[in-house]
């Protein structure tokens, strides 16, 4: 059965459509795409992100336990602050990839990804023999919203919530618009902003009161689709697409978030420092295609009439004009930024530029 956000009534009132996105009915767009994605690169958009999963790990092992299942130290994790995870396997496959909050002494928040909820929850499960410690999935009593933005600062403001010792990824109580919540700045965009986790009771209202507020910064709902193409340009990875349970961390070109001085043992941990230590024979790049056609996923990625990888996310971005995308490709030193590579599409390849990521300046650390 697909799930629906406690925010659908409103987003059908609003003109969204809808699709079946990792189990949920979920707005796609409610205008255009591009529109929306321009909204949130030089205003302010507001995102239902409801679907996400909230799970807390508290317990006198929470800190050991996280750190047998994430490659970053938790234990140099402060309090009220935030750090990009994955969940690794013993091969170094990827489950997830995830935000860990730190709340309190032996407290933290876990947002999975929505098609992952079930399995992370599992793995944690597998994982937790040997440690006191309680695993909570509260995915079905809270709700996300993004604010993300240039002006996203300025309606939180606005709001009654004082920003001035926030900074990015961290999390605080705060009240807005009445209610009690966590705040935390982070989000998928690129941009500057914040998430709100909220009870499901309170989310309507909440929504509906940062729209009216957000009215004199041109504030819209924004959907899946801008979203898609909000990350990619900021060359976020996308689970499913760009992360699987084949990937590493390091093909994924993910080794600034693997610290190399933590001592303690988590899952994956020999395969990942091996291949840091003697390469990958795969990795993750980006590009820019030389005509207007659109690298998709799955479409095969050639070089010297030799087929080396395939294409995980691509679109059109509407920031530079371009058609952008992420590929895995063999690990060949000739591969570097600037080569030119080909994407076969409906039969022909079609030369495209390996270039660095991101693919536009990121706003988001403050």
């Amino acid at each position: 059965m697909v799930k629906e956000t406690y925010l659908h009534e409103q987003h059908i009132a609003l003109g969204a459509k809808m699709v079946d996105f990792a189990g949920w009915h979920m707005p796609v767009q409610y205008t255009s795409i591009i529109e929306e994605h321009n909204t949130v690169r030089e205003n302010v958009g507001i995102f239902d992100v409801s679907h996400m999963g909230e799970v807390f790990i508290t317990g006198k092992d929470a800190t050991a336990f996280l750190n047998k299942i994430v490659p970053q130290n938790i234990s140099k994790l402060k309090y009220e602050k935030a750090v990009y995870c994955q969940l690794t396997k013993e091969n170094g496959g990827l489950i997830d990839d995830l935000i860990i909050y730190k709340l309190g002494i032996e407290s933290y928040l876990i947002i999975c990804n929505a098609s992952r909820v079930d399995e992370d929850i599992n793995w944690f499960s597998i994982n937790k023999q040997g440690f006191d410690v309680k695993i909570d999935n509260q995915s079905h009593n809270y709700s996300l919203l993004a604010i993300q933005g240039p002006k996203a600062i300025t309606l939180m403001r606005k709001m009654g919530y004082d920003i001035t010792e926030q900074k990015s990824f961290t999390i605080k109580p705060a009240q807005i618009a009445g209610l009690k919540l966590l705040v935390a700045r982070t989000g998928y965009t690129g941009e500057d902003g914040f998430e709100l986790l909220v009870e499901n009771e309170h989310v309507e209202f909440l929504w509906n009161s940062v729209l009216e507020q957000g009215k004199e910064f041109d504030i819209k709902p924004i959907g899946l689709g801008a979203r898609d193409t909000l990350r990619l340009e900021a060359g976020l990875h996308l689970y499913g697409n760009d992360l699987d349970e084949t990937t590493t961390p390091v093909e994924a070109d993910l080794i600034w978030s693997i610290p190399q001085d933590k001592e303690c043992d988590y899952n994956g941990k020999e395969v990942i420092m091996e291949q840091i230590s003697k390469g990958v024979e795969r990795r993750l790049i980006g590009f820019v295609m030389e005509d207007r056609n659109i690298a998709r996923h799955g479409y095969d990625i050639y070089y010297n009439e030799e087929k080396i990888g395939q294409v995980t996310s691509g679109c059109v971005s509407p920031t530079t004009g371009k058609n952008i995308g992420l590929g895995y490709v063999k690990n060949l030193p000739e591969i570097c930024n600037g080569a030119i590579i080909q994407i076969m599409i409906r039969d022909k390849l079609h030369n495209a530029k390996v270039v660095k990521r991101p693919f536009i300046l990121k706003r988001n650390r403050v």
